[in-house]
């Protein structure tokens, strides 16, 4: 693959910069987006050398850290959109998606791809970013829904029941278009680096099956778990994500 010019890259903020200007205006939050796409692209610049340096020491200990700090940081980005969110709540986020997310790393890494070793990171740390990602979006959309619906009267598990199937819709919007309306990222990356598609498309069936289930787990465990928190009881010790 040939490397994109910083010049040419360019090229791909007009139509970030297109929509930030409708959110201006039209009057919504356009300083969020603003600083949105900023983290990301601060992020993605560093992350560059941070994996370069992960992927050259093949250190299994710095692979557990990089691990461990996604699954904190994906636990509270993933209660930004629920108010009044307690330290409970936010231990009860990062467990489920450590189990539904770790279970579901540790059978792709080691009983679909057989990984030596088994902390590889070039495979280890970018399918965990996706499975915790997926699952992030999965709780976040999960809790939005839970407490409008709790708000709106309903008993605890009509909401649990819509919140469910709430935070599954990305997730299963992307089983009906794949291959259809989309050829998803890790599939089209490995065409363009030259992979048949064929091999392509089974990784691709692979990272699905990780994505769904790694996001179902994680949002029915966190569903589950929280009960207790939609209380009267279950509202103190704010804190901000």
């Amino acid at each position: 693959m040939t490397t994109i010019p910083f010049l040419n890259l360019g090229l791909a903020f007009i139509p970030v910069a297109i929509v930030i200007i409708i959110t201006w205006k039209w009057q919504s939050n356009f300083r969020t987006s603003i600083y949105a796409v900023f983290r990301m692209l601060i992020q993605l610049l560093l992350i560059g050398y941070v994996l370069a340096y992960i992927f050259e020491a093949d250190k299994s200990w710095i692979v557990i850290t990089v691990l461990t700090i996604m699954l904190f940081a994906s636990a509270w980005i993933g209660l930004r959109t629920v108010h009044g969110v307690t330290k409970r709540v936010y231990v009860k986020a990062f467990l489920a998606i450590s189990v539904g997310g770790v279970c579901v790393l540790v059978l792709i890494t080691q009983g679909v791809l057989h990984l030596q070793p088994w902390y590889l990171p070039s495979f280890v740390i970018p399918l965990a970013g996706m499975i915790f990602a997926n699952a992030m979006n999965s709780i976040s959309l999960a809790g939005e829904r839970l407490e409008a619906e709790i708000n709106r009267d309903l008993s605890y598990e009509e909401a649990k029941v819509i919140a469910f199937q709430a935070s599954l819709i990305p997730t299963i919007n992307s089983l009906f278009a794949v291959g259809l309306v989309s050829l998803p990222g890790m599939m089209t990356g490995q065409i363009l680096s030259g992979v048949s598609p064929f091999i392509a498309a089974r990784y691709q069936i692979m990272v699905m099956c990780m994505i769904f289930g790694s996001a179902g787990i994680s949002s029915a465990l966190f569903l589950s778990w929280i009960k207790s928190d939609f209380t009267p009881h279950g509202r103190q010790e704010k804190i901000n994500c």
